[in-house]
């Protein structure tokens, strides 16, 4: 998808695209084609039931007078209500409706109507980043019938009287885009061409952005002592890993004297299947984006580096796949963790906790971070409680809590907090071990599996463990996010970080 700003407004395309909001208030450039052509727009508008809603969008056949042969209008709703987001959702519609059609190439008018607090050059930054997060497909795998039929519009103009400063703005948007399409690469690959050796080749791709790379193999964590990590991997062919990558865009060494780096740490299960507590078979090929963590972590990666975010960023994931075999962890086995505590295994399908809890401690003991944040598809608990339109968010610190729902809100990928108390932890106590990997039954499980990760939380370090699960994968298209991989996490950390860790 080629994205292009431009001051020039009467240029011939295929579609244009122009706003209305709430109440049928056109934007100047909807007025003018609506002026020039007689008054067709509105005439639209009266058949149609069109109101400027947001979510609506209208499409109306190209009248005489304008040199195109479609025009869209995109709804945005209460002009006062008017942020970016819906910007991006607003020029996404537009563009998902003639995506596929014989149209080629289309010219969007990003101006707003007289109100809006939006300035104009961030409107069309965003509508362009909107249309270009819509553009994503994951097709690589059809070779003939219509779902393998790629976009026919491949190149949108944005219409902007202040295009150089709309460009600049895009240039960051375009790179967090990167790395929302990557994870969303990630999550959609199959278990057989993404696993622990070739997802960790993935992320040594990021060190042509400047990101330095280490991967751990199975032979260095043993060292470590990271037996818990190493339990869940041990019944697969195939080995485990766990990737650090930095990204200094401070230009300086680490000092005592500093803060340190912030901590972004994934669970990377690249095929669940439950091992030995295996799984019903109905539904387990979704198993394959039980990575998601990992590749929210990879992704933002990627973004932050590439549009050189001035901030200090480690990110790690641990890399394993979950079968069952003749040398599969077992239900009852006790495992020491690189912290040294010990736990009792009390279901190998509760394994992402246990990938978890020596990647937290490595990450601390190594880096000393500020705070850290882990991603993880860890419960169906998360989903029965908020369904797939909040990830859960778990914390010991409010402040952090406060600023990554902040973040969330204004990027669309929203965390709701839920509880952490001492009641809770105690229903994870073993009677053989310092711990176990599950509660009492199926009550509060994502809470249990979160308490398990407080454990190894060490010197009160902030901390938030979002559980991801319903929010990693859209059963449903969105505006801006596809049916399949919706690289959940990318964005809202990326502003998490923007706001509260750039200098």
């Amino acid at each position: 998808m080629k994205i292009t700003f431009t001051g020039k407004r009467d240029q011939k395309a295929d579609v244009y695209i122009a706003m209305a909001a709430k109440g049928r208030v056109l934007s100047a450039s909807a007025q003018q084609l609506d002026d020039v052509t007689n008054g067709a727009l509105t005439r639209a508008m009266d058949a149609a039931g069109f109101e400027g809603n947001s979510g609506q969008s209208l499409d109306i056949v190209g009248p005489s007078g304008v040199n195109t042969g479609k025009i869209i209008l995109a709804g945005l709703g209460d002009l006062e209500k008017v942020t970016t987001r819906t910007m991006e959702d607003a020029a996404a519609r537009a563009y998902g409706k003639v995506k596929t059609s014989s149209a080629k190439n289309a010219l969007l008018f990003a101006d707003l109507p007289d109100g809006a607090a939006l300035q104009e050059a961030e409107a069309a930054a965003h509508a362009g980043y909107g249309v270009l997060l819509k553009s994503y497909r994951f097709n690589q795998y059809f070779t003939k019938g219509d779902k393998a039929k790629k976009s026919t519009l491949t190149k949108v103009g944005v219409v902007c009287a202040d295009n150089r400063k709309a460009r600049a703005l895009y240039g960051s948007l375009e790179k967090i885009a990167d790395g929302v399409f990557m994870t969303r690469d990630l999550v959609s690959e199959p278990a057989n061409v993404i696993f622990p050796e070739s997802m960790a080749k993935r992320c040594r791709e990021l060190e042509e952005l400047g990101v330095k790379v280490d991967v751990l193999t199975e032979r260095r964590m043993r060292e470590l002592g990271m037996n818990a990590l190493l339990g869940v991997g041990q019944g697969s062919a195939r080995e485990s890993r766990l990737v650090v990558m930095e990204w200094n865009g401070l230009g300086t060494k680490r000092s005592k004297k500093k803060p340190g780096p912030v901590a972004i740490v994934g669970k990377g299960v690249t095929f669940d299947t439950g091992g030995i507590s295996l799984k019903p078979p109905g539904g387990m090929e979704m198993m394959k984006w039980d990575m998601g963590g990992s590749a929210t972590v990879v992704g933002l990666m990627k973004a932050l580096a590439g549009r050189g975010a001035k901030a200090h960023v480690v990110g790690l994931v641990g890399l394993v796949e979950n079968m069952p075999s003749g040398t599969a962890q077992r239900p009852g086995d006790v495992v020491t963790s690189m912290s040294g505590q010990t736990i009792e295994v009390i279901n190998t399908d509760a394994e992402g906790r246990l990938v978890l809890a020596d990647v937290l401690h490595y990450a601390q003991k190594r880096f000393s971070p500020r705070l850290v944040v882990d991603l993880a598809t860890l419960t169906g608990a998360i989903i029965t409680s908020l369904g797939n339109e909040y990830a859960g968010m778990f914390s010991n610190n409010d402040e952090l809590c406060e600023a990554l729902s902040a973040a969330g809100d204004a990027e669309g990928e929203k965390v709701w907090r839920m509880p952490l108390t001492s009641g809770y932890d105690k229903m994870i106590n073993s009677q053989i071990a310092d711990m176990k990997n599950v509660g009492a039954g199926p009550k509060a499980g994502s809470i249990t599996a979160a308490q398990f990760l407080q454990r190894y939380i060490m010197d009160d370090t902030p901390w938030a463990h979002l559980d991801i699960a319903g929010t990693a994968w859209n059963d449903a298209e969105k505006p801006t996010v596809p049916k399949g991989g919706a690289g959940w996490g990318v964005r809202m950390l990326d502003r998490f970080i923007a706001d509260n860790h750039e200098k």
